[in-house]
């Protein structure tokens, strides 16, 4: 009667194990993300989209290559240096050198600046930007994930991002 049980068991565990490798969508791609990134001083990018002008473009380089157009929707500055940040953005270009495309995020930035961001220095930096649900096209069709950047304090300030995007 136990060893009935145990094989029961074991099938029914098989089973479920199998359901669930099943639902996993075979196409699904998730990759790793980093790199380094920097305001395109030299005109290396396109004019920006309508509406995303209010940052010059950054030139992405490393798992994603191409530009980041930025559209600020809010920002506020805290009488103690914290500047705070949101809005949109837009990347153009590719993944690892596979098809070109675009995708969107929201974003939140944060930093701290000696005095103010005004007239200040920045001291450290951060951003988080999740990708918009079916914002992607081409070879970013189905993307979802999310990009982190920090800036990298210097003359000029530059990032390093990370992060995952998933293609389906």
């Amino acid at each position: 009667m136990l060893k009935n049980t145990r094989r029961l068991a074991f099938v029914v565990m098989s089973m479920a194990g199998l359901l669930i490798a099943l639902s996993v969508p075979a196409h699904a791609a998730s990759n790793q993300l980093s790199g380094r990134a920097f305001v395109d001083t030299a005109g290396a990018c396109p004019a920006p989209p309508a509406g995303y002008d209010d940052f010059p473009p950054i030139v992405m380089t490393g798992s994603l290559t191409g530009c980041w157009y930025t559209n600020i929707l809010t920002s506020r500055q805290i009488s103690s240096g914290v500047y705070l940040e949101t809005g949109q953005e837009l990347f153009v270009g590719s993944l690892n050198g596979g098809a070109a495309g675009t995708f969107g995020t929201t974003y939140r930035f944060e930093s701290k600046f000696d005095p103010d961001a005004a007239t200040g220095t920045e001291i450290r930096g951060r951003c988080q930007h999740p990708i918009v649900a079916g914002s992607g096209t081409v070879g970013f069709d189905g993307a979802t994930g999310r990009v982190d950047f920090k800036d990298i304090i210097g003359d000029p300030v530059t990032y390093e991002y990370r992060g995952h995007i998933s293609l389906r």
